[in-house]
Order: C-alpha cells, then structure tokens, then sequence
C-alpha cells in the first residue's frame, strides 16, 4: 500500500496559494467592471460599445417634461428624440459627438405627454463607445 502524507507546510501553502488565485480572481472581475466599454443598463440611462450599423434605444413616458442627452467616442454617433414614434429631434449631421435635447413646459417647449425614446446609432466603420440618458418629469436632474 502507498501511504501519501501531506506535511503541514505543503498544506499551508496550498490554502496561500488558493488564497491569492482567489484575490487575484476578485481583482480581476472588479478590473473587468471597471472598463469604459463595459455596458450597463438601466430606466433612464445605457452605455456601451455600438458596432457600425447598431442601435441602442431608451424609452420612458413624461407628463410634462423631458431630456434626452448623449455622448460617443471616436467618429460619434447619430442620435435622435422620438415622441410616440415621430422624431422631435434628430441630431443635425450624420455623425456628432454629443448633444442633449429638452422639452419643458414651464419653457413652452414640451411636445406633449407621451412615451418618448432616445436612440444612438452608429453610421460609421468603426465601433463607438456610446452613452445616451433619458429623464422625465420630477426625475429631471436641474
């Protein structure tokens, strides 16, 4: 019969060693959230890396006011404002790198309540890094 004996400093230094690997692993996936390219989502905002030719939409219902903003890297990005499916704002070229649109009726310029979508597109050749934001009514940020 083959005895194996594993002494106490074999075993120390399994369980430092599964330590690190286990610190390291954390470190990782902390750096891994951490990236600007790393894509998250919520109700009023989305950021992430658009491939050429991709959308990324938002839609939220306001009462009595709204803003829609976003940013993109590199060539930029088409963005525009919907208002039940018709755009209230489109941005003016093929490609910018940010804009933000508002609707207030305190300012007279709100469209009216309805369900209201903001999109990013990307109509370049090469991927974009995108953030778009949609606020309505009380959640407006100023």
């Amino acid at each position: 019969m083959i005895r194996h004996t594993t002494s106490r400093s074999t075993a120390g230094h399994r369980s430092r060693r599964t330590a690190i690997a286990a610190g390291i692993a954390g470190a990782s996936a902390l750096a891994l959230i951490a990236l600007p390219g790393a894509a998250y989502a919520s109700a009023t905002g989305w950021g992430g890396t658009l491939l050429p030719g991709q959308q990324a939409c938002l839609s939220l219902y306001a009462s009595y006011q709204v803003r829609a903003d976003g940013q993109a890297t590199m060539s930029g990005a088409k963005f525009k404002v919907q208002r039940n499916g018709v755009v209230v704002y489109g941005s003016p070229t093929g490609t910018t790198t940010a804009f933000a649109w508002e609707g207030r009726t305190a300012y007279g310029t709100f469209p009216g309540p309805g369900t209201y979508t903001v999109c990013a597109t990307n109509n370049n050749s090469t991927n974009t890094l995108v953030n778009i934001h949609l606020f309505t009514d009380a959640d407006l940020p100023y």
